[in-house]
């Protein structure tokens, strides 16, 4: 018995409603039923069930389907569990992209609901569980992982816990080794779907030959050496997130087959027939411009559009310098514990040198130094003479207050001009473009990236 559950089960049929209460009887503390949509959400509004078993025909001009998504607008964390005698596979994606948790086709198996339920049950506790530590976190202004106090990374927390209640498709941009993956991670974690997995996948360490198996599977026999059935990654993250990381660098190829999936919710395993159902979020990850990919010709259009439905970026370490000792001194916390160290100090001029650093490999590379430091220093003080050449203090000039790379000048002049140009033309956005010699879509790419609104 599952203490507190309550089961709904909708259907036309009397029998299928009686024997399936009657089945079920030992699953939940109480089974109500109902005959219609209208029948169904009465009961529902009078009070909550944590599980639902809908027939997708029925009554009274509204459907199962139309009840699937009546009720997640009521409770979204009801587990609806959609059974039909005439399904199909449009009917399926259709469902599970409305949020069904599975599509039980006629002649109902009771055990197979039944193994259903079991895992609604194991989900819902996961659920409270995940929903009371992120009631915590919010609380306490932080996200796990995610570490510093500066304005731009605290707008990125906000916009962060704004997407991720919703199920939309996310691109996030940003220098290597500033933590775009962390970034996918607490979207995932913030999410509905945080009890399911969260699937990483390094688009750009893929062969192209090996790109196609890993994202949708292979069949046995499928090709020399496939031995055995394996799923790819949008089967793994079923119910969950799946993260590309490198998006940019994959083939036109792969790009029109995970574009198909995209806008079909279907794919076949490699040297498969059968046709499996995507439900899962997409969260992918560049460190390069793609609308000007596109513009050159290397990464299609439509895809680039399907993926950046909110788009998000990820300050440098550059951009966030006053975190660097917040993050220094987590990281060397943390390596003196991995490796079994005493908990050293960082002399107060080796931190100003760290935070005079041009970092160009970001989080990434300071992490790379701080562990270093930890090995390698003996004694329990870290000073400004056992910092590595990378993350000594840089020159400064009248001219150029603070030590910038190439990189930080042309982007500096690139905002500048743009915002110039933009009063000149008075904000007219094709005006704009013609005069910088872009298109408009470029433009408003680098007008969201630069924070010019």
């Amino acid at each position: 018995m599952n203490e507190g559950f309550r089961i709904l089960i909708v259907d036309d049929e009397p029998n299928i409603r009686s024997g399936l209460a009657m089945g079920l009887e030992r699953e939940a503390d109480e089974i109500e039923t109902a005959g219609c949509v209208k029948e169904a959400l009465d009961k529902f509004d009078a009070q909550a069930f944590q599980i639902v078993i809908a027939d997708v025909r029925l009554p009274g001009g509204r459907d199962g389907l139309e009840l699937l998504s009546l009720i997640h607008q009521r409770q979204p964390n009801t587990t609806i569990i959609m059974i039909t005698a005439h399904g199909t596979v449009e009917m399926a994606v259709d469902a599970m992209r409305r949020g069904a948790f599975d599509f039980i086709t006629k002649p109902v198996d009771l055990n197979l609901i039944r193994q259903q339920i079991a895992k609604a049950v194991e989900h819902h506790r996961l659920q409270t569980e995940n929903r009371l530590l992120k009631d915590r976190l919010a609380e306490a202004g932080e996200l796990q992982g995610i570490i510093g106090n500066c304005r731009s990374l605290n707008d990125l927390l906000q916009q962060i816990r704004q997407v991720a209640t919703t199920d939309a498709t996310v691109l996030v941009h940003g220098e290597s080794g500033t933590g775009k993956e962390l970034i996918a991670r607490a979207i995932h974690d913030l999410s509905g779907r945080s009890t399911f997995p969260f699937v990483p996948v390094n688009l750009g360490a893929l062969p192209e030959n090996l790109l196609e198996t890993e994202l949708f599977g292979h069949e046995k026999g499928a090709f020399t050496g496939a031995s055995r059935q394996k799923p790819g990654c949008f089967e793994r993250s079923m119910h969950g997130t799946l993260f590309l990381d490198e998006i940019s660098e994959i083939s036109m190829k792969s790009q029109v087959d995970l574009l198909r999936v995209l806008e079909t919710g279907q794919f076949t395993r490699v040297g498969g027939e059968e046709t499996l159902i995507s439900d899962t979020r997409i969260v992918s990850a560049t460190n390069r411009d793609i609308p000007q990919l596109v513009e050159d010709g290397t990464f299609r259009e439509d895809l680039f559009y399907r993926l950046n439905i909110v788009p998000i970026e990820v300050p440098s370490l550059r951009q966030r310098r006053e975190d660097i000792p917040l993050l220094a001194d987590h990281f060397l916390v943390h390596f003196c514990a991995r490796h079994h160290r005493p908990l050293k100090q960082i002399d107060a001029e080796a931190v100003q040198a760290l935070v005079s650093a041009n970092w160009p490999g970001n989080i990434r590379q300071l992490r790379n130094v701080i562990e270093r430091l930890v090995v390698t220093v003996t004694g329990e003080r870290i000073g400004l003479e056992h910092l590595p050449a990378e993350a000594s203090t840089l020159t400064r000039t009248g001219a150029d207050i603070e030590a910038r790379s190439l990189a930080e000048v042309a982007e500096k002049a690139e905002r500048e001009a743009i915002l110039t140009c933009l009063a000149a033309n008075d904000f007219h956005r094709e005006q704009t473009a013609k005069v910088l010699g872009v298109s408009v879509r470029t433009l408003h790419y680098k007008m969201s990236r630069y924070g010019l609104h």
